[in-house]
């Protein structure tokens, strides 16, 4: 029905910057909330940050001020600018969104495969 598909993880040095993208492709009919998530080993998945469809943000406060989500909704794409990163945000990052799917336009949730991204000290 709908995928998502992460890019842009990879290894940087800590103070750098990535940029992941996720793109949804499939039956959809609009996507309502997008996510970032991240889960490092032995650790629980946490939320990153969140956007909704009129573009309202939230971040977890470990990452605020560092990263920025941002969407195209005519892309059905949601990016995470990872900026000054440290060795803790090293972690799996998964891409979330609640979509209302053209079969029957309820509300269904989907997950990406995750992208990893490791920052070196």
């Amino acid at each position: 029905q709908v995928q998502l598909v992460e890019s842009g993880g990879g290894l940087v040095q800590a103070g750098g910057s990535l940029r992941l993208s996720c793109a949804a492709s499939g039956t959809i009919f609009s996507i309502n909330e997008m996510e970032w998530y991240r889960q490092a080993p032995g650790k629980q998945r946490e939320l990153v940050a969140s956007i909704t469809s009129d573009g309202s943000t939230d971040y977890a406060d470990s990452v605020k001020a560092r990263f920025t989500i941002s969407r195209d909704n005519a892309k059905n794409t949601v990016h995470l600018q990872m900026n000054s990163l440290k060795p803790e945000d090293t972690a799996v990052y998964y891409c979330n969104a609640k979509v209302i799917i053209t079969l029957t336009y309820y509300e269904y949730e989907y997950w990406g495969q995750g992208t990893q991204v490791t920052v070196s000290s």
